[in-house]
């Protein structure tokens, strides 16, 4: 077998739990002039210790783009995967490691995201951002700006979500959350003051992982628009965005 092509399989399989609930571990050589092991898999976590030109680390696990890691004098932290790109095994050949797994897909914690849709009739460009509390529950706010043919305006929710599968490539997802839309009415247009009004929703969608990094994802949401009188509005908006997950 070529050296490179085993080598990456070497790399894959170690990072993979084994049968048995253990991990194999593979030795890596560092090659850039250090490698900083954090405390955690995130450059926001200390930076614990440092492995210099020739020290050697095993590889035991991955999370996203970070690796875990153990040196020769049994300490553990993570390594962002650039700085282990040019790694060679101890026999000198070269190493490729692989991209974040489908593991990724429930061991992020943070999604940022834009996208595009309607609102009632109404263009909208929106802005998005998520935390995970579990592997299949989120909490999410969102900002929009309304561009439509008579008004424009800005829409600000905040909700949590379901996600069915989270492990799936592609998945459902259920949502309710509340917020504020302001409209400001074209004034050459309607004679008519601008307003604020609370709203709630509820929403259903897909999501789909189009690489190691980003996902796209389409969802439907029915708003309720609490106006000051009893005459409520309802209102049907729908999205379609890209995402990034970190």
């Amino acid at each position: 077998m070529h050296p490179l092509p085993a080598t990456c399989l070497l790399l894959l399989v170690s990072l993979v739990p084994s049968a048995a609930g253990a991990a194999t571990a593979a030795t890596v050589v560092v090659q850039d002039p250090y490698i900083d092991l954090h405390s955690g898999p995130g450059r926001g976590y200390p930076v614990t210790q440092v492995v210099e030109r020739g020290g050697s680390v095993e590889l035991l696990r991955q999370r996203t783009d970070w690796i875990k890691v153990r040196t020769d004098r049994d300490r553990e932290g993570w390594v962002n995967r650039s700085q282990l790109q040019r790694t060679l095994t101890p026999e000198g050949a070269e190493v490729r490691l692989a991209g974040p797994g489908p593991d990724a897909r429930v061991e992020h914690r943070w999604e940022a995201g834009v996208g595009a849709g309607d609102f009632d009739g109404a263009d909208t460009v929106t802005v998005t951002g998520s935390y995970a509390l579990t592997e299949s529950l989120f909490v999410r706010a969102d900002v929009s700006q309304l561009l439509g043919e008579y008004s424009a305006g800005w829409l600000g929710t905040v909700g949590i979500g379901h996600i069915f599968m989270p492990q799936w490539r592609v998945s459902p997802f259920v949502s309710i959350g509340g917020g504020v839309v302001y409209v400001d009415p074209n004034a050459t247009l309607v004679q008519t003051s601008d307003r604020t009004n609370s709203a709630a929703y509820a929403g259903a969608g897909l999501r789909g992982y189009l690489s190691d990094r980003f996902l796209l994802q389409a969802e439907y949401r029915q708003f309720v628009i609490f106006m000051d009188t009893n005459d409520n509005e309802v209102i049907n908006e729908w999205t379609v965005g890209f995402t990034h997950f970190f």
